[in-house]
């Protein structure tokens, strides 16, 4: 145990010693503010500019017809629907519009060739202009108000049966898979990337001390599972840390702006419920362990730094894969898909698969306690394999050798 603490305290100093790691740390809470001041950034400079300008005219959109009765029906519509426009209808011929809109007195026009037919008249087309698909679904509700005055109702009716609404309630008895999304989403994405970056900085940290001969006095002066283990749970706590300052930034920035920040999205994902903020620690700490452990056993097979991107490419394609199974479910909205349900079991995939089935479905308790279970076992099981490889792996130089050379050699030893 005193080997450990020893291991543990030496490696978690040197991640904080590392200028990278705290420079990341500080960029990422920094990033994090300003994201989150950036709707009180963005209103003060409106504040500022509508103090001073003076208000501006909206521009003119022009509704024309040979009917008069339609341009006044389609006038009125139109004038609810743009009210980024100053709707008018225009008298005259087609080319007095188009004058209109040539000279600038005008920003576009809708001649109406019937009620359910147009024209539409602009100088220079907006790539973003919208408006035809605005006028589409307005005229159709035109085209049967038109049609019901045609056969005796009034306008004043045919806008009362056309504007009736139906209430709806909807009552989810399980979970609301869009409300879960966005933080179920955004926590998968933070997993994977911690245990990318910091499992290929365990298997570089464990190649550069074999590289350089200090692994061979290290393993002599103390057991290879202190080691290992010291290593990885350094990492463990350098990545959890970072990640603690950067959401519980993001959450006390998010509550500081709580008012300017009413999006109904940004709020799903600062709302998680404390039962699955439990679940995202677990899975988040055994999953990132056994990873790291195979990094490290891994990283001590090789005799070279330049042989750690070529190594643990196995590692990183299963992980890869795992992700993108996860991913692609959620995307789909079938997070209980027997694919789901299978890597829900799979040590390599349950931190992530689990974890999402969790937020966006209704798992039982027992299924929960099974893939935990079956999660801690290979989790210690593969950390005790790590370090009977890492002595192992301090004596192999040269070419890196074949998994079944070392399986071999490991179980010999042992």
């Amino acid at each position: 145990m005193k080997q450990f603490s020893k291991i543990l305290k030496f490696e978690l100093g040197g991640y904080l010693k590392n200028k990278a790691f705290v420079g990341i740390t500080v960029f990422l809470v920094v990033a994090t503010a300003i994201a989150m001041f950036i709707p009180n950034i963005i209103s003060a400079f409106q504040s500022d500019k509508q103090g001073s300008a003076p208000p501006t005219e909206l521009p003119v959109m022009l509704v024309h017809a040979q009917d008069s009765n339609l341009s006044r029906l389609v006038g009125e519509y139109f004038s609810e629907a743009f009210t980024d426009y100053s709707v008018t209808v225009a008298d005259g011929t087609v080319d007095d519009v188009k004058a209109q809109i040539t000279s600038g007195s005008a920003a576009c026009a809708f001649v109406m060739s019937g009620a359910s037919s147009y024209t539409y008249y602009v100088n220079n087309l907006n790539m973003w202009d919208a408006n035809t698909a605005v006028a589409d679904t307005v005229l159709q509700e035109v085209y049967r108000v038109n049609a019901m005055i045609q056969h005796g109702l009034t306008s004043e009716q045919a806008g009362e049966i056309l504007s009736v609404r139906v209430e709806s309630d909807t009552v989810t008895l399980g979970k609301d898979q869009m409300q879960n999304y966005f933080y179920t989403y955004i926590m998968i994405f933070a997993l994977y990337m911690v245990i990318l970056l910091y499992g290929q900085m365990v298997a570089t940290n464990v190649a550069t001390e074999k590289s350089s001969r200090a692994m061979e006095v290290l393993v002599t002066s103390a057991k290879p599972t202190s080691m290992m283990f010291g290593k990885v749970l350094a990492s463990c706590i350098a990545g959890f840390s970072q990640l603690v300052l950067v959401f519980g930034s993001a959450i006390l920035f998010y509550n500081l702006n709580k008012t300017n920040l009413s999006n109904p999205i940004i709020a799903s994902i600062f709302d998680m419920p404390i039962a699955l903020f439990i679940y995202l620690l677990v899975f988040f700490v055994l999953g990132f362990l056994i990873y790291a452990f195979l990094y490290g056993a891994i990283g001590s097979t090789a005799s070279k730094l330049e042989d750690i991107n070529t190594s643990v490419l196995p590692i990183t394609f299963l992980f890869i894969i795992a992700f993108l199974v996860v991913m692609f479910s959620m995307i789909e909205g079938n997070v209980d898909s027997v694919l789901m349900q299978v890597c829900s079991y799979i040590p390599f995939t349950s931190p992530m698969a689990m974890f999402t089935r969790i937020c966006m479905s209704t798992v039982a308790w027992y299924e929960i306690f099974i893939s935990i279970a079956i999660l801690i076992g290979s989790t210690i099981g593969i950390g005790v394999l790590s370090a009977k490889i890492y002595r192992v792996g301090v004596l192999l130089y040269g070419t890196p050798p074949k998994l079944s050379t070392i399986m071999k050699t490991v179980f010999k030893k042992s």
